[in-house]
Formats: C-alpha cells, sequence, structure tokens
C-alpha cells in the first residue's frame, strides 16, 4: 500500500529540482533560437556537412528535405474519407499462474466520415502457447516478455494493413494511423536472425498498404526525439569539419561545443516557431535500422495540433507525395479536432485493445476451466493463490 504521507515529503524537493530544470531549458532554448536564425542561413552547408561526416559524428541526426522556413498552415479535413487504426495490448507470461503463456490483443478501429457507414470497433485476441512461440527468443537471450511486446508490435502492423484491404471501395480517401513511431529503434540491439523474424513482416504489411495506394502515418504524441536538435549541433561545432571522433573523442559529451543545447527535444524547438495548424518542413530520419526498411525510409515533421507539438512519421511513398503529406496532415488534424486534443481512432483503438486486471482474471479463469474439461490437474503456485486471496 502506497505511503502518501511519506510520499508528500518528497513532493517540495522534486518542484524545486523542476523549477530548477525549467529554468535551465529557458537558457537552452535561447540559444537554441540562436543557432536556428543562423541555421535559415546556412542550411545548405550544413547539409552538405552532414552527408560528407555522418560516420565522423558522435550522434545520429536527420537532415531537412525542404528550407527550415517551409512551415505550412493547414485546415482540417472536412471532405468525407476514412481512418483506421489498430493497437496492441497483452497479458504478460507468469511462470506463478495455471499454464505459462501469453494473449495479444489487437484493438481495431474504422472511422468513416460523410457517409452512412457504420464504423468498426474490435479486437482480435491471440493466445500464444506453442513451444515456438514461448522459447524461440532464448536462442538469442531475449526474454519471453521482451519478445511479446516485439511480436506485439508485428502484429499491430498486419492488422492494420489487413484491416485497409478489408474496406469495400468507397472511392473516399482512406488514412491508416499508427500508434507511436514507424522507425523501430528496438530492433537495432536484435541478433539479425531475431530481426529476420519481425520487420520484414512489418515492411510487408507497408507494402500491401503501398499497393493499395493507402497513406500511412505514425501519431507520436509527446516526442521525445533529438533528432532534428542534433541537426542544430552542425551549427554549434566551432571546427570546420565536425570530426567528433578527431577534435572531441577524449572530453567528457558535456564539455563538447556543440552539447550546449543538448538535452534539448525537437519539440521543444518547434513550440518556438510554429503555431496551431501549422506544420513543420519535411525532415529524413538518418536512423541505423532503417537500412534495413527495403526503400520505405521514414520522413518525419513536427505538427501544432493546439495542445502540443506532435510527431508526425510517415514512410516514403507517403511523404514525398505532396498530395498525400498534406491530406494525412489535414485528416490528423481533424481527428485531433474531433478526439479533443488527441486523435480518436488511436484512442478508439487503444480502448478497443486494452486488456484490464479483471479480463486477466477471467482469461485465467476460462484457461482453467478448458483444462478441467480436458482432464487436466491445475493449479497456480502458492505465490499467486496468496496474492488472489490476500486481504490488502
Amino acid at each position: 500500500m502506497l505511503n502518501l504521507v511519506k510520499i508528500a515529503g518528497q513532493m517540495g524537493g522534486m518542484s524545486e529540482q523542476m523549477l530548477k530544470d525549467s529554468k535551465h531549458t529557458s537558457a537552452k532554448l535561447l540559444q537554441a533560437q540562436a543557432l536556428f536564425a543562423k541555421l535559415i542561413i546556412n542550411q545548405e552547408q550544413r547539409s552538405l556537412q552532414r552527408e560528407q561526416w555522418h560516420s565522423a559524428l558522435a550522434f545520429t541526426c536527420a537532415a531537412p528535405v525542404e528550407p527550415l522556413t517551409n512551415s505550412t498552415q493547414h485546415d482540417p479535413f472536412s471532405q468525407p474519407h476514412t481512418v483506421i487504426a489498430t493497437d496492441g495490448s497483452q497479458i504478460a507470461p507468469s511462470r506463478h499462474e495455471i499454464a505459462y503463456c501469453y494473449l495479444i490483443n489487437i484493438g481495431r478501429v474504422a472511422l468513416h466520415y460523410g457517409c452512412s457507414s457504420y464504423p468498426l470497433l474490435d479486437s482480435i485476441p491471440e493466445v500464444y502457447y506453442q513451444s515456438e512461440d514461448l522459447y524461440i527468443a532464448r536462442q538469442w537471450n531475449i526474454p519471453t516478455e521482451e519478445w511479446m511486446v516485439l511480436k506485439r508490435t508485428l502484429c499491430e502492423a498486419t492488422a492494420l494493413s489487413e484491416l485497409a484491404q478489408s474496406l469495400p471501395s468507397r472511392g473516399t480517401p482512406i488514412l491508416a494511423l499508427s500508434d507511436g513511431s514507424l522507425i523501430h529503434w528496438n530492433l537495432e540491439t536484435l541478433p539479425t536472425e531475431a530481426r529476420a523474424k519481425i520487420l520484414p513482416e512489418i515492411i510487408k504489411s507497408w507494402q500491401q498498404l503501398q499497393a493499395a495506394d493507402i497513406p500511412m502515418a505514425g501519431y507520436i504524441s509527446a516526442p521525445r526525439t533529438v533528432e532534428a536538435t542534433n541537426f542544430l549541433r552542425l551549427e554549434a561545432c566551432p571546427y570546420p569539419e565536425p570530426n567528433c571522433n578527431q577534435h572531441c573523442a577524449n572530453q567528457l559529451l558535456e564539455h563538447n561545443p556543440c552539447s550546449k543545447i543538448m538535452p534539448l527535444k525537437d519539440a521543444l524547438i518547434w513550440q518556438q516557431v510554429l503555431q496551431p495548424g501549422e506544420c513543420s518542413p519535411l525532415w529524413r530520419s538518418h536512423s541505423r535500422i532503417l537500412q534495413e526498411y527495403e526503400g520505405h525510409w521514414i520522413y518525419f515533421c513536427y505538427l501544432h495540433v493546439g495542445n502540443e507539438i506532435a510527431r508526425i512519421e510517415m514512410p516514403e511513398w507517403t511523404a514525398l507525395d505532396p498530395s498525400k503529406r498534406s491530406l494525412v496532415i489535414s485528416i490528423i488534424l481533424a481527428q485531433i479536432q474531433k478526439g479533443y486534443g488527441y486523435p480518436v481512432a488511436l484512442a478508439e483503438a487503444h480502448n478497443q485493445a486494452v486488456v484490464t486486471s479483471s479480463d486477466r482474471r477471467r482469461f485465467f479463469a476460462l484457461l482453467e476451466q478448458q483444462m478441467q474439461r480436458s482432464g487436466i490437474s491445475v493449479t497456480t503456485t502458492a505465490k499467486e493463490a496468496r496474492k488472489r486471496s490476500s486481504i490488502a
């Protein structure tokens, strides 16, 4: 049980630290704004430096593919259209339960606007209990729980593609919306064999969306990425050649000349630049994992949605098509408007996917009944049994 009285005594120090951090961030923002103004003038030169010296940089930075002054105003989309979205949740495996297995539940949503069609709101659960599902990742020293999360990411992408292909043709625009980043940084550290079980299937689902001519985007609320901020570090570098290995390898990161604006997030900088409804210029990510995306390179922009700066990620075939990109931004703004600050399709997909604690109890109760019908004697560990009967 949480002792709130003891917690309250720690809140004062936390508030003081947050105030101190806020002042520190404000000072860094002023420096970043000055660098941004210079970068507008020197953008072409810095882009050439990034291209030439990217292998010698101690950080990964994105590259703008449009002038930094190219912020565009968009209005919410008002014509008939459809938005589809998926999200996932899970019941993690537990050795204390009656059976070692896990469940992935994928929420699916298709919302039709400007027509009389009923929306689709449902979920697709699947139980994983085969040995290859539970233990295949052990050969790569990946815990089952981590593998389950990777499988959930794959299931979300696959379900989004399948849902798009199942929709009847209405001749109206469709947007496939994903919750979170399309750049799967967590796959970078996986062994090649493990990554080959996940990433190619995700790319395959994107190829199906591309073949169906359905634009796709990932929506990231409260983004914490620094890819665009890192491009500013090229402007802050005092050396004619931004060779981090040569100039700054022997000193602490905080002492590097380009670190004076770190750790500012991209969203903080664009908060100072964009007005509500405005979208930043397009950027190309240069994350290493994208080299395995089979041509589906990821681009991104920042969008002022009113209550926050959101990051919008798009695969190349959506981002570099001006009409598709404009459609994506306008539909997202309409979704924000309908969802009171957050895309309603993503919120509903989450609601369909979420697995509550009572759902978990009913799942294992149902499993227990099924096993008993099959003549299998079942029991939980003493720890789990005691937790279920606890008076606390």
